[in-house]
């Protein structure tokens, strides 16, 4: 029988690339989606319609449950987070109660449906659970690059729900003997990305400077440097550590950082516009506590797991710029469509 595989966030870039390449891998996909109308469950429906969805929500515990029962998964992907880092100043609590609670909740699911009530050693028939951690749990860093052994040290409300997550996962997997990972993915970006990122917000910026829709791109901090890379090679990382004989955490990023300045330079370069012209650094943009330089290193990833990033930086770069010309010149919203194929 195939594999079967339940999904949160499947409406967000990095679920709508995990399903699509889950079900190439053979499996049963399932997506975690909100009861309410959601204009991008319809996108889902739509785009992935080999998907099979469930209601549940990463707020309510029972749901979960039922989610879990229902589905009987072989593998869970909590990708659901509130992950817009500036949002998460705004809206702290809820960041809290979606990104960190909501990684218990769903632990907590997969443990009661499994039957765990003690300590016991994980076997082959459980649950594997994946977590999607992040780097901005690492935030003002102690070393350069970040490895699974680098101190965190979060700077956001983002950040620090992150970090609960992820240490929650380690709790679950050494007091319950649970198959669960974490995956600490660098900064991963694509044409479906969110318009509200500032790799889109760059992206879709220049298109609308291309095509005379806009004049200029306004900007915080262009000195921040991230380690940028396709979230098409990310999600394969994510299906690699649930194959892995023993449950472990793995860094996954490219191991080369960018500043902001060097990206608008290169989306500016793809649409052959001098970006000088146009850009006009802003400093109420600027973050309260900056995160001024994420690397990864993912030297234990490439060895235990195999896995290299295929696509490079300049690649993504010019992809996503031409993706929203395209998008922006057939009339499209970012906002609505963002740039699903």
């Amino acid at each position: 029988m195939a594999r079967r595989a339940l999904i949160t966030g499947i409406t967000g870039q990095d679920g709508s690339y995990l399903a699509e390449w889950l079900l190439s891998q053979g499996y049963e996909v399932w997506g975690l989606a909100r009861g309410q109308a959601n204009p991008r469950v319809s996108r889902v429906r739509k785009l992935l319609q080999d998907v099979q969805l469930v209601r549940g929500d990463l707020l309510d515990q029972g749901s979960l449950i039922s989610a879990v029962e229902k589905v009987q998964p072989d593998e869970v992907y909590n990708l659901g987070a509130i992950s817009f880092v500036p949002m998460s100043w705004e809206q702290a609590e809820l960041t809290a109660e979606v990104t960190g609670m909501g990684v218990l909740r769903m632990l907590e699911a997969i443990r009661v449906c499994s039957g765990i009530s003690s300590s016991r050693t994980a076997g082959s028939g459980q649950i594997r659970f994946y977590q999607a951690s992040s780097s901005e749990m690492f935030g003002q860093v102690r070393e350069t690059p970040q490895s699974e052994t680098t101190p965190f040290h979060p700077r956001s409300p983002y950040g620090v729900a992150k970090a609960y997550g992820h240490f929650l996962t380690q709790n679950y997997r050494e007091s319950y003997g649970m198959y669960a990972v974490s995956g600490i993915l660098f900064n991963h970006e694509s044409p479906r990305r969110g318009a509200e990122f500032v790799t889109r917000k760059v992206s879709l910026g220049v298109a609308r400077i291309k095509l005379g829709l806009a004049a200029e791109l306004r900007l915080g901090n262009m000195e921040a440097r991230r380690d940028w890379g396709y979230a098409g090679d990310y999600v394969r990382a994510m299906h690699l550590m649930l194959q892995a004989g023993a449950p472990e955490d793995y860094v996954i990023g490219t191991g080369r950082t960018h500043s902001v300045r060097e990206l608008v330079e290169a989306a500016f370069s793809a649409a052959d516009l001098d970006w000088e012209r146009y850009v006009v650094c802003d400093q109420s943009l600027h973050r309260p506590a900056e995160v001024d330089l994420l690397c990864a290193d993912p030297k234990k990833a490439r060895v235990q797991l195999g896995w290299e990033p295929t696509v490079s930086f300049e690649e993504l770069v010019a992809m996503m710029v031409e993706s929203d010309v395209k998008l922006l010149s057939s009339g499209g919203d970012p906002d609505q469509d963002s740039s699903w194929p």
